[in-house]
């Protein structure tokens, strides 16, 4: 999952060649989550706790996006599943914006969302992906192939807000 070594350029996980035995759709949904834990990596690198906790301009602190992308791949990947969440996934929903945790304990939980997720999607993406789901405690209609992407698509959304956040706490910590 990792990227490659600093001396080598960048290449983009959907360019590696990997996870070669999931079939297409859901190899693009592990390689949306690899992109996101590696752009994770990279912009919350050398953060302060302070930093990771802070909310610049009102931006949703970075630890509280971590949380959320960690609980809700679960979540999504639950529905995907044909499930309704437990009420120890609602539990976890609600407690999401507390801040207590390191940054390294919330790339810990992230990583293991990750890694879940794709163990999780290499047994979804064999189904067929029409197949009917329902969302939500209003049941919203949607495909597993539906809440496949969205898996990826909400992720990446969510650390486009880390990125972001990261930015802007380096650019003022710099004076920029």
């Amino acid at each position: 999952m990792s990227a490659s070594p600093a001396s080598e350029p960048y290449t983009e996980p959907w360019l590696r060649g990997t996870h070669g035995e999931i079939r297409a759709a859901g190899r693009a949904v592990v390689h949306a989550l690899e992109l996101a834990l590696d752009d994770i990596r990279k912009w919350t690198a050398g953060l302060t706790q302070a930093e990771i906790q802070a909310s610049p301009f009102e931006l949703t602190p970075m630890a509280t996006q971590l949380r959320h992308i960690a609980g809700s791949i679960d979540r999504i990947l639950t529905y995907a599943e044909g499930q309704r969440l437990t009420d120890e996934q609602l539990q976890r929903q609600r407690s999401e914006e507390r801040d207590s945790e390191s940054l390294r304990e919330l790339l810990t939980a992230v990583e293991a969302a990750i890694a879940g997720a794709f163990v999780r999607i290499r047994a979804l993406a064999a189904q067929d992906l029409e197949q009917s789901r329902a969302v939500g405690r209003k049941q919203l209609p949607t495909s597993l192939g539906g809440a496949l992407v969205h898996v990826a698509d909400h992720t990446q959304r969510h650390v486009g807000q880390i990125v972001v956040t990261a930015k802007v706490l380096k650019g003022l910590r710099s004076g920029v």
